[in-house]
């Protein structure tokens, strides 16, 4: 059996873990980049470091974390936060392509783009999250359960509404979203997202 409990700082390994084993549209993108950590860097840890109150992870009998939720109630002063603090400690590692023509560098100048005001769904939807899951926790009910926690303290603190964007490959992850009542949102070309309003 796998049970929820609140993010600490040493599940920060297995966030990139998770991170990087479900990025490609749900399934393992380990060696994809030449850098795994990119999609830890970008989707995950950050969250966790900022938000830590708002980040549970799945964690096995035997102490090993499979699954997590991460999010922010606040977009726009996580992009800040993210712009300013965050993605800084990562630019050496992460060099800025003058004109991004691969995946990685497309990946890499997201991290660099991030900023307040950008995203179109941040004013009637200020929280979003992300949430992996390995497949070996698939049919628990642990995403959904990962969910409904995060929204209950999302409305606790009176959030508003949540958004999230998500691969269009991932048709599982869209089915999962619509059963849980959430509506598509307006995304960029390529794109996907939802959103649910909780006042």
């Amino acid at each position: 059996m796998s049970r929820i409990r609140p993010y600490r700082p040493s599940d920060r390994a297995a966030l990139y873990e998770v991170c990087t084993r479900t990025a490609d549209a749900g399934a393992d993108a380990t060696g994809v980049l030449s850098d795994d950590s990119l999609w830890g860097d970008l989707f995950a840890v950050p969250y966790a470091e900022r938000h830590p109150d708002l980040a549970w992870v799945v964690e096995t009998d035997d102490e090993r974390v499979i699954g997590y939720i991460v999010a922010t109630d606040d977009t726009e002063a996580f992009a800040t936060w993210f712009r300013d603090e965050w993605w800084p400690t990562r630019q050496e590692r992460y060099p800025r392509a003058a004109e991004p023509k691969t995946s990685e560098e497309r990946m890499i100048e997201h991290g660099y783009s991030q900023a307040p005001g950008r995203n179109p769904n941040a004013e009637e939807y200020p929280a979003h999250l992300h949430i992996d899951l390995l497949p070996e926790t698939q049919g628990q009910g642990l995403g959904r359960a990962l969910i409904e926690t995060l929204f209950t303290e999302l409305s606790r603190r009176g959030v508003r509404g949540l958004h999230l964007g998500m691969d269009p490959k991932n048709t599982g992850a869209a089915a999962f979203y619509e059963r849980l009542g959430m509506t598509a949102l307006p995304a960029e070309p390529g794109g996907q997202s939802y959103g649910v309003r909780f006042a």
